[in-house]
């Protein structure tokens, strides 16, 4: 009897997890550059004394969904899509490097080009500083360049290029702020194989249809599971009864 009620009791906790994942995707289906995240299940049994023959059921995280979501024309300049596989590098708070794909950039009040959330890009030399009244164009190789106010178009200047990686994605871990980075915290070297598309930005690779009947199905399973504690207590409710007249 026990057995059961360990197998469904874990199955319905985790199942609710599961649920809070699936949400989460789908509350980034709009995001840009989101990565979906992939949970599945996982029996791990109880040791202890006498034959293991309780077990758990464990939701254990299978990792990252890496593949690439659509791209969306956007004609702003400060917009720039990842094309195929790569990431762009963004400097944190503590210095240490991080990876996205979220390719909606901003100057700031200092000059410094970032991301919509304040991060500073990372370039070849650091991070990048655009000078005042300029137009910037950035290259499909990542070179940021700029055109002054008023001066012919051919007075182009090169400012910086963005550090653009593609570590091995069984490498790459999510954190909480939605950055990726190393499992090691080492940075990842740049590789000039991996390039932009000016003007665009890349949408959610969630995919919203499949990730609803996901939730339906775990509402599913979720009922079942509780049917089996409901099961197992009236089973365990007679047995009392029987003991009761014997």
């Amino acid at each position: 009897m026990d057995r059961l009620i360990y197998t469904a009791m874990t199955g319905a906790k985790h199942i609710l997890e599961q649920q809070a994942t699936t949400s989460h995707n789908l509350a980034n289906a709009t995001t840009t550059g989101f990565r979906a995240q992939l949970d599945s299940f996982r029996a791990v049994p109880i040791l202890g004394e006498g034959m293991p023959t309780r077990a758990f059921v464990v939701d254990a995280t299978v990792g990252t969904d890496f593949s690439a979501g659509s791209l969306q024309n956007t004609g702003r300049e400060l917009d720039v899509a990842i094309q195929g596989k790569g990431w762009l590098v963004v400097q944190k708070d503590d210095g240490t490097e991080a990876y996205t794909r979220h390719g909606s950039l901003k100057v700031s009040e200092n000059g410094v080009l970032q991301t919509q959330s304040g991060l500073n890009l990372v370039g070849d030399g650091g991070p990048i500083t655009i000078p005042p009244d300029v137009s910037i164009a950035i290259a499909k190789d990542g070179t940021v360049s700029t055109i002054p106010s008023g001066t012919k178009p051919n007075a182009v200047q090169v400012i910086g290029r963005l550090k653009m990686v593609n570590p091995p994605e069984d490498n790459l871990v999510r954190g909480d702020d939605g950055l990726f980075k190393t499992k090691d915290g080492t940075p990842a070297d740049a590789d000039a194989a991996v390039s932009v598309a000016g003007g665009m930005l890349e949408g959610s690779n969630v995919n919203v249809v499949e990730s609803m009947v996901s939730m339906i199905n775990l509402a599913r399973q979720f009922e079942m599971q509780m049917k089996l504690l409901t099961n197992a207590e009236s089973n365990a409710n007679k047995a009392s009864q029987i003991l009761a007249l014997s």
